[in-house]
């Protein structure tokens, strides 16, 4: 039986829970088409701080174009897309997105994760200090010098990590980061994504391995053709799914 609506509250009642200069972030009636073709359609979504959101579904579901559309990378053809309530200047500077494969530069490691300090107006002195702090975080200290695009795949993963978390961040969009990675580079980075997210910085990523869902997330929110089915806390998910596509999605069966 499907929920009477796909907008939830996952804080207790009367817990406000933890405050964010730029969460929650709310979607209302918010849709995204190419071409007449709705690929996104009436999502109602509100993402608060604090939790690990992953964000789950089948092939072609929409997951990447959620977080697209979150970021601001894509504008919403239908409704809106606002931060904490309102379009704050400040919210495309406290945000960061990682991509399936990282886009490095033809230069360094360490010049990478500087060159975005320095585009986000960080000084010379601190860009260079932050730089630095970031890579060891990352375990990436013994390589700084290395050109980025010679790194393998798990270490150019952990560089667009280490990138991001530089940026300090108060949201991290993450679109499948483990996909092309072997159990142990998918293990490393999982715990790096644990790590930011102590670290106060709110994580929203896709993922297709239910394995690494049970392990990183707070919440869960599934899609099934363009449309948000679900929103619940991921225990309630994954033992009492909300929809009939989640139950079927969870049994290893194919959605159509």
């Amino acid at each position: 039986m499907r929920p009477e609506s796909n907008v939830i509250n996952l804080r207790p009642p009367g817990d406000d829970g933890p405050h964010d200069p730029i969460l929650p972030l709310r979607l209302v009636q918010a849709g995204f088409e190419v071409d007449g073709n709705a690929l996104l359609d009436s999502i109602e979504l509100q993402l608060d701080a604090g939790s690990r959101t992953v964000v789950l579904g089948p092939n072609g579901a929409g997951k990447s174009l959620l977080l697209r559309l979150c970021h601001g990378l894509l504008k919403p053809s239908q409704g809106t897309v606002r931060w904490c309530g309102e379009l704050p200047a400040s919210a495309s500077r406290l945000q960061a997105f990682v991509f399936q494969r990282p886009v490095l530069l033809r230069r360094s490691a360490l010049a990478n994760v500087e060159y975005a300090l320095a585009v986000r107006g960080v000084s010379g002195a601190e860009r260079r200090q932050r730089a630095e702090a970031a890579l060891k975080r990352t375990g990436l200290e013994g390589i700084a010098h290395r050109p980025a695009r010679v790194l393998s795949g798990g270490e150019q993963q952990r560089l667009a990590l280490a990138r991001a978390w530089a940026l300090e961040p108060r949201v991290l969009f993450l679109d499948e980061p483990t996909a092309s990675l072997d159990p142990a580079a998918t293990r490393t980075v999982e715990l790096l994504v644990d790590a930011i997210h102590a670290s106060g910085t709110k994580v929203v990523m896709t993922t297709h391995d239910l394995g690494q869902a049970h392990r990183l997330a707070d919440d869960v929110v599934f899609m099934h053709r363009g449309r948000m089915v679900e929103h619940t806390p991921a225990q309630t998910f994954f033992k009492q799914p909300q929809s009939e596509e989640a139950a079927t999605f969870l049994a290893g069966e194919l959605l159509w």
